[in-house]
This record gives structure tokens, sequence and C-alpha cells, in this order.
């Protein structure tokens, strides 16, 4: 039985990336825009306490997106002195096990999120916070920012919007490599 390949989703995930990518640059100019904000203000006596923690929330941010990326391209960081010392076809079966890894760990953390914000339940309450808080005790609807104002599940989305990327690029990965003996390496 021959695995046929998959160019959608590989395309897919090529193209999830540079979105990805772009978003990360565009945020690190941010990061260094709001610190340099930041010490300018503070200089000048007249602090704009909200642009730290927005640096913060586009660094997470932006280290979010640089993890997914990094998933895509396969290469992180790693060990490779057992690895490198396996014949091909084991080697093979290692790429094979980290892909798998991957995405199972990718799908685990959609789960979490899935979990965390319950929108399930948030939906069959009507969208009341309220009545959905008393169900579960979950705040997540409700836990401010300290200073910027806004509900910090919006800042939060980042991880379960990262899990989403990371269960593509891992796919992705995983049948790329079943497809192709060559395409599979451990960095």
């Amino acid at each position: 039985m021959s695995i046929r390949p998959v160019p959608v989703l590989s395309t897919l995930s090529r193209r999830l990336a540079g979105v990805e990518e772009a978003a990360a640059g565009l945020l690190a100019a941010a990061v260094a825009g709001l610190i340099l904000l930041n010490v300018a203000t503070r200089t000048a006596g007249a602090a704009l306490f909200w642009v730290d923690e927005l640096a913060i929330y586009a660094m997470v941010w932006m280290a979010f997106l640089g993890m997914s990326i990094t998933l895509q391209r396969r290469s992180g960081v790693s060990v490779t002195i057992l690895t490198d010392a396996l014949p091909p076809r084991l080697h093979r079966a290692a790429a094979l096990l980290v892909d798998g890894i991957s995405l199972a760990f990718s799908l685990f953390l959609l789960w979490l999120c899935w979990c965390w914000y319950d929108p399930a339940t948030l939906a069959s309450v009507s969208y009341s916070v309220d009545a959905f808080v008393g169900e579960t005790f979950n705040f997540i609807y409700r836990e401010p920012t300290q200073t910027i104002g806004i509900e910090k599940y919006w800042i939060w989305l980042i991880v379960p919007l990262t899990g989403a990327a990371m269960t593509v690029h891992a796919l992705a990965n995983l049948l790329e490599a079943l497809r192709s003996p060559q395409a599979v390496r451990i960095p």
C-alpha cells in the first residue's frame, strides 16, 4: 500500500508558517518600539504603564508563533548523538516517532485549550459569563489585564491558535515523512 502525497496540507502548512513568520516579525518590531516608547516616556517623566504590559504580551505572542514555525521547519534544538549513530532505517523510525509525538502534543494542547475555554458550556448558558462562572467556577472570561483593561482570554487566544497551527504543521510533517523517506530528518 502506497501513501499518496498530501500537497494540499503541506502547502497549507508552508503558507501558514509564512503568515506566522510575518506576524512574529511585526510583533518583534512592536516589542522594540514599545520598549523605546517606554524609555522615552519614563525619561520625560510621563510613564505609560500599559506599554510594559503590551510589550510583554507582544513578546509572548511572538514566542508562541516562533514555536509553531520551529515545528513546521523541524528546526528545534535537539541532541542527535543517538540518532546519528542509528542505521538509516532506525533513524527514519526515530524521526517518525518525533513527528508522531509532535502531533500528539499539539492535539493534547488543543484539547487542554478546549477544556480551558470550554466553549460548549459557554454556548449552553447562552454566552452569559455570569452563568458560565457559576456553573464551572472558571473565571477565564472575567480575568482583566492589569493596565490595558481588556479580558485576558483575548491575550490567551495565542495558545489555542498555536495549538491549531502546530497540529497542521505536525500532521503535514508526519504525512510528508511517511510519503517520502528522503523528507525525514532529525535536525
